[in-house]
């Protein structure tokens, strides 16, 4: 427990987390206003085909605040200290304080968790009012669910990011790998056009939990566990990695 609560208290001093809160919380409401406007617009002049769509648009691309909160989370551990701390890694530290390493990435995970289910209900909070907002009457009703599912869906994303971030020992490549993957037209998308293989990546198989599209290949269930698996089996390599790793080098 005491790892634990120290891993929370190293997350809220970092600069940059007080950014992925921001994105996390604001970002979906953002996307959702807009989309909601469009939506809008087509209901008007009677074209309206995604209103079940709107708001989970939003849940679904403003997962970058996740993304950054899973990196920093580890690559924070390796960036080097001040000279009057020894021009070390603060790694070095934290795994002397705790000399488990898997207790340390348990307990680092577990953070990255608790802060992931806070940060989407709020997220889910802000855009469920910006929808209603916009679209009063039209706004559709938001299932319970559904927004489990988005929530499930923020977490594992976090965690994806955590799990890469603990193999690269850098964040700079997770980043930019799936903040990219998760703007508009993401790489995944673009690869279910040319094999269903790419419906089990994790993101998309993630989507399926909560937008419920008619081109959806898997049940919320199995988009739901499929995720779980690559989160699973990214976290036990992750694990091993870290274990036999020269944290130093």
């Amino acid at each position: 427990m005491r790892a634990f609560n120290a891993e929370l208290s190293k997350l809220f001093s970092l600069p940059g987390i007080w950014l992925a809160f921001l994105i996390g919380a604001f970002a979906p409401a953002v996307i959702a206003s807009l989309d909601s406007i469009v939506e809008k617009e087509d209901i008007i002049v009677g074209v309206s085909t995604r209103l079940s769509e709107v708001g989970y648009i939003g849940l679904g691309l403003g997962v970058q605040g996740m993304i950054i909160l899973g990196v920093l989370a580890v690559s924070s551990e390796y960036l080097t200290e001040s000279s009057e701390s020894g021009g070390g890694n603060q790694i070095t530290t934290s795994l002397t304080v705790v000399s488990s390493r898997f207790h340390f990435l348990l307990a680092k995970a577990s953070a990255v968790t608790v802060i992931s289910i806070l940060l989407s209900i709020v997220a889910i909070l802000t855009t469920v009012l910006a929808t209603n907002l916009i679209l009063g009457e039209y706004a559709p009703a938001f299932e319970a669910s559904r927004l489990i599912g988005a929530v499930c869906y923020w977490v594992f994303t976090a965690l994806l990011a955590f799990g890469i971030t603990v193999l690269t020992k850098n964040g700079i490549i997770p980043l930019a790998v799936l903040m990219i993957n998760s703007s508009v037209v993401t790489v995944s998308y673009l690869l279910t056009k040319v094999t269903e293989l790419a419906f089990y990546l994790p993101d998309m198989a993630g989507l399926d939990m909560f937008m419920f599209r008619s081109d959806s290949f898997h049940t919320p269930f199995t988009g739901g566990f499929i995720m779980f698996a690559w989160v699973a089996v990214l976290f036990i390599v992750a694990a091993i990695v870290f274990h036999r790793r020269d944290v130093a080098s």
